[in-house]
């Protein structure tokens, strides 16, 4: 039996077909229900939804054999795991955003406002750029318009949302996707199982 915690909404959904396509169904977890554990002894898996912040949690402490996780998260909270492969899917990228025609005053630290403060000092690590980091929950965008910050670190998928609030992306940090990825001692003593999954996964395209 295989743990597989996938994370709630569309990611989550899209990765379910996929595996279903290639014979981990579950019919439980299609019926419209408040349950969120749904086992199918037949193929051999129990499926669970996760807060898609949460799914490197389970995965990382055994709760999860595998799971699927952005590269966000796994940036960001750098669980130790295994990372299987890129499911190609979720495509966005990690950006500095900031007001249009921003010049930045090196004379002191770079105000970062951000919901990703690892990545963000990361980042302006490698560049020996002081910053202050500013962690935001959410509505980034709105901290460079109201003076909060000088800069946003934040996911862009479309650049949408953006254009709308009069920003604009000034560097890429990195690209992010989906990945699967797998508990150490889960992937040693279930090799088999989660080698034929991923092989399986990958000859459907993903």
């Amino acid at each position: 039996m295989i743990n597989i915690a996938l994370p709630k909404g569309r990611l989550g959904e899209k990765v379910y077909n996929k595996l279903k396509e290639v014979g981990y169904g579950c019919p439980a977890i299609e019926e419209n229900s408040r349950k969120l554990i749904f086992e199918n002894e037949e193929n051999g898996v129990r499926y669970f939804w996760a807060k898609p912040s949460d799914v490197a949690i389970y995965v990382e402490r055994g709760a999860a054999d595998i799971g699927v996780a952005g590269k966000d998260i796994l940036l960001e909270y750098e669980p130790d795991i295994y990372e299987l492969s890129d499911l190609d899917i979720g495509k966005c990228r990690m950006c500095v955003a900031a007001k249009k025609g921003f010049e930045d005053n090196t004379e002191r630290a770079l105000r970062v406002a951000t919901k990703f403060p690892n990545i963000a000092r990361n980042y302006y690590s490698k560049l020996s750029r002081e910053i202050d980091i500013i962690k935001l929950n959410g509505s980034i965008e709105i901290a460079p318009i109201l003076n909060l910050s000088d800069v946003i670190v934040d996911i862009v998928e479309t650049g949408k949302t953006l254009l709308e609030n009069d920003l604009e992306p000034i560097e890429t940090i990195v690209p992010i996707s989906a990945r699967l990825i797998s508990n150490k001692t889960s992937y040693k003593f279930k090799y088999e199982e989660i080698s034929k999954l991923c092989q399986k996964l990958s000859e459907a395209g993903m």
